[in-house]
């Protein structure tokens, strides 16, 4: 009997995926699919199944990743030498709707202990934020977040002080300083927040008077505001304010909340080939499972649904959903221009030598995380929810940016494949998946999953059971991911115009 050497997504793929290195010459087998190498295949790489001409679609999942340069025989490597993108055409899109199945998993949904705030929403920690308006007030913020924790440790209803420093919020003008006001609005917003101060400076373009605004109505128990340049000394006052926050988030506590009343965003960084055959299509399980239970699931990452994005428009929920797809499809292509740059150049080195060798391959794969949720809402860049179920945001690729911009829209946490690593952490939990045994193992101390278990045996609805466990056992804080418990935390925002 053969062991398997090579996996295949669809019966009608004319490519296979490397298990393992295969020697040219080898016997590789998957089902009754049979052939003999005549190329050496890395690991996680392309063997053509079939002969193909130059110009010739090549299909991975079911749809082109792009197309022959030159003759490829059976049993070949295919890749980036030849295999090129068709992103190069203009696309016109058809409204196709698709009836996807329906429901949930049966029964009732399970529960986790959460932190339910006066609007109704549910946040997974009960923590402090100080938000600086400007970069220029991240010391004080950081000083006074330093301050609190060292006054007040964290321990039941309090999980610490955390100051999100960033780099932005003057010498910008328009759109890009609206980006950046959006985002931080939202996040002054968040669940995972039993307290806010906001701490601006006085001169900056993202000053107090035109950043309130866009924030809206204010909890004067949980959202405090100062202007440091209108006071003598911004850290006594300052701690003045957290003492009085502090005093009112932690007689908060825990209480039993439904599985549904989770909102959680999934994104992907450092992504392999393995990543849509592991890692990402577990995730959509967990979109489908949560989306079920009547949760709530935010996709984003607009670059990487880029010949992929068929499959989401054919789940859009109705006539206005899709068109707002197409808009904002639309939208980053005419944003790649106005920059010259291309919009088939996204595979990073790291997807290349991973075998990711198109854009179209690596949309394929990323938006696997969407399972087959109807897609019912597209939020803008530093827009907020609007709806239950599954979501898409406008956002680049960028892990920082693009997270950022998840959680301000009001995700309590993210589901984050990678198939080379990373310790990026950011404002909330994030549960980190590896697609291959391999960096499972090498980081164990980033990574909270190894989803390379399913190449192994497992099934992907054990390996989805036990997932969905993690993340209730992560939202109801009985443990922190990998990230957090680090120390790892940033925020970042989509820039798009001039610094003056």
């Amino acid at each position: 009997m053969h062991v398997a050497n090579l996996i295949v997504m669809n019966p009608g793929d004319t490519v296979a995926v490397a298990t393992r290195d295969l020697k040219k010459g080898e016997a590789a087998h998957t089902g009754d699919i049979g052939l003999t190498l005549t190329d050496e295949i890395p690991m996680g790489h392309k063997v053509a199944l079939v002969d193909m001409a130059a110009g010739t679609d090549v299909i991975r999942y079911g749809d082109p990743i792009g197309h022959a340069t030159r003759p490829i025989g059976k049993g070949g490597w295919v890749h980036v030498h030849n295999l090129f993108t068709n992103l190069e055409k203009e696309v016109a899109y058809t409204y196709s709707p698709v009836t996807m199945p329906a429901g949930g998993p049966p029964g009732d949904p399970p529960t986790f202990q959460g932190y339910r705030r006066r609007d109704g929403r549910v946040g997974i920690r009960n923590e402090l934020w100080i938000i600086p308006t400007v970069f220029c007030v991240n010391g004080p913020a950081q000083q006074l977040a330093d301050r609190i924790n060292a006054r007040y440790p964290a321990g039941p209803g309090f999980d610490g002080a955390f100051a999100l420093t960033h780099a932005n919020g003057c010498s910008q003008v328009g759109q890009d300083l609206l980006y950046t006001q959006n985002a931080l609005a939202g996040l002054v917003h968040h669940p995972n927040a039993g307290g806010v101060l906001i701490l601006g400076l006085g001169c900056e373009s993202n000053c107090l008077d035109c950043f309130l605004p866009l924030v809206g109505d204010l909890d004067p128990q949980r959202v405090k505001v100062l202007n440091c340049q209108d006071v003598e000394d911004e850290l006594a006052d300052g701690m003045a304010l957290l003492e009085t926050l502090y005093a009112a988030l932690s007689a908060d506590r825990r209480s039993p909340c439904k599985a549904g009343e989770l909102a959680i965003a999934v994104n992907c960084g450092g992504s392999d080939a393995f990543s849509g055959i592991t890692a990402n299509p577990l995730v959509g399980k967990i979109t489908d499972r949560l989306t079920g239970f009547g949760g709530t699931v935010v996709m984003t990452e607009v670059p990487e649904m880029f010949g992929a994005e068929h499959l989401l428009m054919r789940r859009a929920e109705n006539r206005m959903v899709f068109d707002a797809i197409v808009g904002m499809m639309n939208d980053y292509k005419a944003y790649f221009r106005r920059y010259g740059e291309e919009i088939y150049k996204s595979p990073v080195p790291g997807n290349i030598a991973g075998g990711i060798s198109t854009l179209e391959e690596k949309s394929l794969g990323c938006t696997e995380k969407g399972g087959q949720a109807v897609v019912r809402d597209v939020i803008p860049y530093g827009g907020r929810l609007r709806k239950k179920g599954f979501n898409l945001l406008s956002g680049p690729g960028n892990d920082l940016a693009g997270i950022t911009a998840q959680e301000a829209a009001g995700c309590v946490m993210t589901i984050f494949t990678t198939g080379c690593g990373t310790p990026a952490g950011f404002a909330t939990p994030l549960l980190r998946l590896s697609s291959n045994s391999r960096v499972g193992r090498h980081k164990a101390r980033w990574i909270d999953y190894d989803a390379g278990a399913l190449m192994a045996g497992k099934t992907m609805n054990d390996a989805a059971g036990e997932l969905f466990d993690l993340i209730l056992r992560v939202a109801g804080g009985e443990m922190k991911t990998r990230s957090e418990a680090c120390g790892y935390r940033q925020i970042g925002f989509l820039r798009d115009g001039v610094t003056d």
